[in-house]
């Protein structure tokens, strides 16, 4: 009952979707996807040869990171995007910054942002929306059929956890502060398909916790992507930090990477992120 109900959202955010959404007049053949969901969808309904270029979170397969960058998802640039002279731009829903995203739309581009909801539901009203998009509807039932399937296990996995975890996700730890996603953001809507309790409280999306919040909080166990470079945060760092090492998961050592896209990106791979995170967290369940 939990899924079909489920389900019925995900269809009417689907529904939405379109509702909200120009239709493309032809077949597009340069297609420029915005967003590392909507591009791993894209190359699962096999159009991944109409792609020209992506943005910088779209790394997912490999093989697309050989495609024109064109920046972040939120601070794109539309002279870049309109270099590779795209008949369709596929967004996700928090593309921009608006400014960017009003001269796009101007030059007369099909412009169209899809469900962002980190639900299954909303997994599967994006991947529907995709498919319609690209008119691969029979390539979208199938890939959405096979995600269902595994958010439904998800589910009844976290269904069934009677002790659930508290989980942390820490996105950086900027001048000392320790960011974290709280309420109705990826990171809680993973958390929670995972069997877990998001530790974050209080506020939503992504914000700096006071040190006293952080204490407050007590997570079991501390989520975090994996990055490379300046954006990387080392377990020396998180044990040095002043906060967080007082945490019971700190000093138990319950520190988890995991790659970013899978974990918030809540596109075909969320059921493998779910499953991961669920183990981390109770690995006695097997």
């Amino acid at each position: 009952m939990r899924m079909m109900n489920t389900l019925r959202v995900g269809l009417l955010l689907a529904a939405s979707a379109a509702l909200i959404t120009p239709a493309v007049a032809e077949q597009p053949k340069r297609i420029v996807t915005l967003g590392g969901s909507v591009t791993e969808i894209a190359v699962a309904l096999g159009v991944g040869d109409q792609l020209v270029a992506r943005d910088s979170t779209s790394t997912y397969p490999a093989a697309i990171t050989a495609l024109p960058d064109v920046g972040y998802i939120r601070g794109l640039s539309p002279e870049g995007v309109l270099s590779v002279a795209p008949d369709l731009i596929l967004a996700e829903a928090d593309a921009g910054p608006p400014a960017a995203v009003d001269v796009l739309t101007a030059a007369g581009v099909p412009f169209l942002r899809m469900p962002g909801d980190p639900t299954p539901a909303g997994v599967v009203a994006k991947i529907n929306a995709v498919a319609a998009a690209l008119g691969r509807d029979a390539e979208g039932a199938a890939l959405a059929d096979k995600v269902t399937v595994g958010l439904a296990e998800a589910e009844t996995r976290a269904a069934a956890v009677t002790e659930k975890k508290r989980v942390l996700f820490v996105l950086s730890l900027q001048g000392g502060r320790v960011m974290a996603g709280g309420a109705h953001s990826s990171a809680e809507g993973i958390i929670a398909l995972a069997g877990g309790v998001n530790a974050a409280t209080g506020f939503d999306g992504y914000k700096q916790m006071t040190d006293e919040a952080v204490l407050a909080a007590a997570p079991d166990l501390i989520l975090m992507m994996d990055r490379e470079g300046d954006l990387a945060i080392g377990n020396p760092e998180v044990l040095a930090h002043p906060t967080l090492s007082q945490t019971p998961a700190a000093q138990s050592g319950a520190i988890v990477r995991m790659d970013g896209m899978m974990l918030l990106g809540f596109g075909p791979r969320t059921p493998d992120a779910a499953k991961a995170l669920y183990d981390a967290l109770y690995p006695k369940a097997g």
